[in-house]
């Protein structure tokens, strides 16, 4: 059903780094970016997500209780995604791990305070 989800960014430079590198621990790309669009995707995906600045001309913030989850094949993607991630400028929300007995999953914060997650079934 969803078709893209969009994070806000105040630095697209910054934004990029960071996202190139974790999505590419995944799989994902970056498919297109334009003065106000940098779109991410993983091959034969239909969802995407967007990097943008807010278009209002407001500055972006992460909301509180919002939270972008990613599945990948592998637990070593997992690990991969978020030593990216805190290497890129991001910070630490939960170190890889399995929980619940059935996911093993990691969280992460972009440098715009985003909250991430990436798991794979255990």
């Amino acid at each position: 059903m969803i078709a893209y989800s969009t994070l806000g960014t105040n630095d697209m430079d910054r934004s990029i780094a960071f996202y190139d590198a974790v999505f590419g621990a995944i799989d994902g790309a970056r498919e297109s970016t334009s003065p106000s669009w940098t779109v991410y995707g993983r091959a034969g995906e239909r969802p995407k997500v967007a990097l943008t600045p807010p278009y209002d001309k407001q500055a972006a913030q992460p909301g509180n209780g919002p939270m972008l989850a990613f599945e990948t094949d592998a637990y070593e993607k997992v690990d991969a995604f978020h030593a990216a991630a805190l290497a890129h400028g991001g910070s630490d929300e939960g170190l890889p791990g399995v929980r619940e007995g059935t996911h093993y999953v990691a969280y992460a914060r972009d440098p715009e305070g985003n909250k991430l997650c990436v798991f794979a079934k255990a």
